[in-house]
C-alpha cells in the first residue's frame, strides 16, 4: 500500500451520484483538482461544486476526458460505462478506482480514520466485502478518539503547542474524547490537582509530568511560573497539554495562559471541559436550573468578597440559583455577606464535597443554619455550595433516594 499526495493533481471523477458525493469530500479536503464528468449530477454533488468551485462537465463520458489525470474515480451506476472507464486507465498505466466493481480497478479507497494529523486507511486484499473494512477502521477510529494507540510524535519540530484541556470533575470517562487525544499525543502534561489525574498512567512513561496543583494555602507554583512551564516546554519543541479540572475559563485562568502563550508567539488551543458549576450539583442530583423553580443562574467565586449588587441579588432572590466555587474556608463571610444583603435564613443551601467520586457527600441546610451544619459535618474542600430553591431536599426525588446526604 502506498500513501500518495493528491494535492494539486487532477483527479477525475466519472459520475455525480451518491457514492461520487461521499468520496468526493475526501478528494477535495486532500486538496486534489477535480474535474467531474457526467451528464447529470445529485444535490450533494451540486452543492459541492459550488462551495468549492469544481469543474464539471455536464456530459458523457470520453476518452479525452482522462488527460492529465493522476487518479480516475468512476461511479455512473451502469458497470459497462465504469468497466470501459477502467479499461481505459489500464491501457493508459493510470491509478482507477471502480466503484461498481473494485476487483477491475487498479486502485481501492481505504476506509479511514484520522486523529490530527495522524490518517489510519484499512483496506482488504480482495474487494469482495468493503463494510469488514469500514467496522475495522471505526474500531481504530475509537481507539484513536480514546487516546488508546501511541500517537505521539518521535520527531520534534523548532516550535511545539499547547493545548488548554478542561479535565472535567475527575472521572477519566468524563473528560472529553478530544482532551484524551491530545493527552495520547502530549510530551509534556502540566496537571492541576483536580480533573481526571487517573488519565495520566495511560501515558508513556517518558511523557514529563509537571505537578502544579495548588491547595488550600499552598498555592506552591505561582501562575507566572505555570505560564513560563508551558511556554518554555513548547518553545523546545514539545507538545504541551496543561490538564485543568473543570472547564479552563471558568476561575481556571486559562485566559492568563493563552494570553501568555499568545504573546511569546506558540500555538495554543483550549478544549472546554465539564464545569463543576454544573456537573457537581448534577452528581447531587441538584438540576441548576429548572422549570417553575429557578430560570437564572449565577457563579460566585468564593475566594472574593460579593461585592456587585448583581450577586447580593441574586443570593436574595431563591429563584436565582447561586453556585459558589472554593468558597468552604470562606463560608462564614460569605453567609454574612448574603444576609446581610438581604437574602433569607431559610433559604436552602446544598454543599457537595468530592463531586463525582466514590466519597461524594452532599450536606443540606439552610443559609441560616450552614455553617454550624458545615463544621459539624467537617465539610472540606473541594466543594461547590448551592444556594436557591433547587438545592431544596425532596425537588426532584423523595430525600431517602438522595445518596450520600449527610444533613436533611
Amino acid at each position: 500500500m502506498l500513501g500518495v499526495s493528491l494535492a494539486g493533481r487532477t483527479v477525475v471523477m466519472v459520475g455525480a451520484g451518491a457514492v461520487t458525493a461521499r468520496r468526493l469530500r475526501r478528494f477535495v479536503a486532500d486538496g486534489a483538482r477535480i474535474r467531474i464528468v457526467a451528464p447529470e449530477a445529485g444535490t450533494d454533488v451540486r452543492a459541492l461544486i459550488a462551495e468549492h468551485d469544481l469543474v464539471w462537465i455536464p456530459r458523457r463520458f470520453r476518452a479525452g476526458d482522462l488527460a492529465g489525470a493522476w487518479l480516475v474515480h468512476t461511479a455512473t451506476g451502469d458497470a459497462r460505462t465504469d468497466a470501459r472507464v477502467a479499461a481505459l486507465c489500464e491501457r493508459r498505466r493510470m491509478l482507477c478506482v471502480n466503484a461498481s466493481d473494485g476487483a477491475h480497478g487498479s486502485a481501492r479507497l481505504t476506509a479511514e480514520a484520522r486523529s490530527g494529523d495522524v490518517v489510519v486507511g484499512v483496506v482488504s486484499d480482495a474487494a469482495v466485502d468493503p463494510s469488514r473494512a469500514a467496522r475495522v477502521r471505526d474500531a481504530v477510529a475509537a481507539l484513536l478518539d480514546e487516546g488508546r494507540l501511541p500517537i505521539r510524535r518521535r520527531r520534534r519540530t523548532p516550535l511545539g503547542r499547547v493545548d488548554l484541556v478542561g479535565g472535567g470533575p475527575g472521572p477519566v470517562d468524563l473528560l472529553t474524547v478530544r482532551g484524551r487525544r491530545l493527552l495520547a499525543e502530549a510530551d509534556v502534561v502540566v496537571a492541576d490537582r483536580l480533573g481526571p489525574v487517573d488519565v495520566l498512567r495511560e501515558l508513556d512513561p517518558d511523557v514529563e509530568i509537571v505537578d502544579v496543583g495548588k491547595r488550600p494555602g499552598a498555592h506552591t507554583v505561582p501562575q507566572e511560573e505555570i505560564n513560563r512551564i508551558i511556554v518554555e516546554r513548547a518553545q523546545a519543541g514539545k507538545r504541551v497539554v496543561r490538564l485543568k479540572g473543570g472547564d479552563p475559563f471558568v476561575f481556571g485562568r486559562g485566559g492568563e495562559e493563552v494570553a501568555a502563550c499568545l504573546a511569546a508567539g506558540v500555538p495554543v488551543e483550549v478544549v472546554p471541559g465539564l464545569t463543576s458549576v454544573v456537573s457537581v450539583p448534577q452528581s447531587a442530583g441538584i438540576p441548576v436550573t429548572h422549570r417553575g423553580t429557578a430560570a437564572t443562574l449565577h457563579v460566585i467565586n468564593g475566594q472574593g468578597e460579593i461585592a456587585s449588587a448583581s450577586s447580593r441579588a441574586a443570593l436574595a432572590d431563591p429563584a436565582v440559583t447561586t453556585v459558589i466555587l472554593m468558597g468552604v474556608a470562606a463560608l462564614p463571610r460569605l453567609v454574612a455577606e448574603a444576609l446581610a444583603a438581604g437574602a433569607a435564613p431559610e433559604q436552602p443551601v446544598a454543599v457537595i464535597e468530592r463531586g463525582h467520586t466514590p466519597s461524594q457527600r452532599t450536606t443540606r441546610s439552610t443559609l441560616g443554619a450552614v455553617v454550624e451544619d458545615a463544621r459539624r459535618a467537617a465539610v472540606t474542600n473541594p466543594a461547590v455550595i448551592v444556594v436557591g430553591d433547587v438545592a431544596r431536599a425532596g425537588l426532584l426525588l423523595p430525600d431517602r433516594q438522595l445518596a450520600g446526604d449527610a444533613l436533611r
